[in-house]
């Protein structure tokens, strides 16, 4: 499943309606940290990333749109009342190897001719 332009373009809207919202950025550093959450607020949007600035430092930090798609970077945004993430929770479906083989094994069987027992 791939990521459509349609879809980034409809989360830079988003994200562009709410200019000035806070908003909580979940990442993590590395494979071996544990995610850091961090409170920002949005300040400008572009084509291909946004810009926030971070409440607990004079500082500012950019994230790119697909960044939310790969999950590499959650979003939570601020609605009044709680904090929402702005894409909705990914589906995990794991696949085991077995999975992944059968369909592959059953192909080469109805490829192949039955073998015909000869007394």
């Amino acid at each position: 499943m791939g990521i459509y332009r349609s879809e980034i373009a409809d989360l830079r809207k988003n994200i562009g309606d709410n200019i000035g919202q806070k908003i909580i950025i979940k990442e993590s550093p590395g494979k071996r940290s544990k995610p850091q959450e961090k409170v920002a607020t949005i300040e400008n949007t572009y084509n291909s990333y946004f810009r926030v600035k971070f409440d607990d430092a004079n500082r500012v930090g950019s994230y790119n749109y697909t960044d939310l798609f790969t999950r590499t970077v959650e979003v939570s945004m601020y609605n009044g009342e709680s904090f929402e993430p702005i894409l909705p929770p990914q589906m995990d479906i794991k696949k085991t190897r077995r999975d992944l083989i059968k369909p592959q094994v059953a192909a080469q069987a109805q490829d192949e001719e039955p073998m015909l027992e000869e007394n």
